[in-house]
């Protein structure tokens, strides 16, 4: 984790967002800012004004107002930021990553759509990924999730099978020196991850509702801990992952596929559909290119328009 440090002069302290509650934030902060033993201190902060921009993983400044209590007063530049919008909201995810960490099990039913938003995201931001296949145990469901994923590894992104109940030893040189943070739909068992890699964390879990084939809820806030000279943020359950942020050429961008073929279509405004000459259409029909993975593309492409439309009133 990076260091904090007190700023000479005017009484400010560099800090970490280790946990986001909204508008109220746990930000680490020097020892000598109130734990007295040698340890990091967590002071509750506030942002000045109305506006509230961090999230976890953030470096920032802070003013200590009281015995553990501060103010956000300014941030720091971001290496990089994970997020989600829509047409009217943005959701801050974590900044500051090296990897992200995109969890699916083997039950409930995961959707290999969120994956390709999850990796768009990361892929728009630089960010390495790791796609983690929890209750790899569960032998009759395996071969049903490795179909899933098999389009993402055959595009170099590496899947690693595990058991979450029965230890997490094989993802932990993964975590080794990286600020990660472990993304996917509720009932993946991220919090159980959590757990078997930090005892000291107590995520809370529950039992999958069979009846939605879904998760419950169990994290309701990003969370960071230390590990392993980095640190793992555990975030919420995701069910939508809305990218509306991205610019048309940035999502085309990320899914990296499509390198070879962006600028080689006949048409320079070429919306891959039904134009003559579409390089990534014939790149389709080679079986250079995942149909599946086109779909997913166009299906962001245009909920992005739409999105684009609404914000405007149209």
């Amino acid at each position: 984790m990076t260091s904090s440090v007190r700023r000479p002069g005017d009484g400010r302290l560099d800090g970490v967002i280790t946990a986001a509650f909204g508008r109220h934030y746990e930000v680490e902060v020097p020892p000598s800012s109130g734990a007295g033993n040698g340890e990091t201190a967590a002071l509750k902060c506030y942002p000045r004004g109305k506006k509230s921009v961090f999230a976890c993983g953030d470096e920032v400044e802070v003013t200590q107002t009281a015995g553990d209590q501060g103010v956000i007063d300014q941030l720091r530049p971001r290496r990089n930021l994970l997020w989600r919008s829509d047409a009217f909201r943005e959701k801050l995810i974590a900044a500051n990553l090296t990897q992200v960490v995109i969890v699916v099990a083997t039950e409930p039913g995961f959707s290999d759509m969120l994956i390709s938003r999850c990796l768009a995201a990361a892929e728009s931001q630089q960010i390495k990924t790791l796609i983690v296949l929890n209750k790899a145990d569960l032998q009759e469901q395996l071969p049903t999730a490795r179909t899933l994923l098999a389009p993402f590894e055959r595009l170099g992104y590496p899947v690693l099978e595990l058991s979450a109940r029965q230890g997490a030893d094989a993802l932990r040189p993964k975590l080794a020196g990286e600020r990660s943070i472990l993304v996917g739909q509720s009932g993946m068992g991220k919090s159980t991850l959590t757990n078997a890699l930090i005892p000291a964390a107590r995520a809370a879990t529950r039992e999958i509702s069979e009846a939605l084939n879904s998760g419950k809820h169990t994290t309701t806030f990003a969370r960071l801990y230390p590990i392993y000279n980095g640190w793992l943020i555990d975030s919420p359950g995701l069910q939508a992952f809305g990218l509306a942020h991205l610019g048309a050429d940035e999502l085309a961008d990320s899914f990296i596929e499509f390198h070879p073929y962006l600028g080689q279509c006949r048409f320079r405004d070429c919306l891959h559909e039904a134009e003559p000459g579409c390089a990534l259409r014939a790149a389709i029909a080679a079986g250079a290119i995942d149909a599946r993975r086109f779909e997913h593309y166009r299906q962001i492409r245009d909920e992005i328009a739409v999105a684009k439309r609404q914000s405007q009133g149209w």
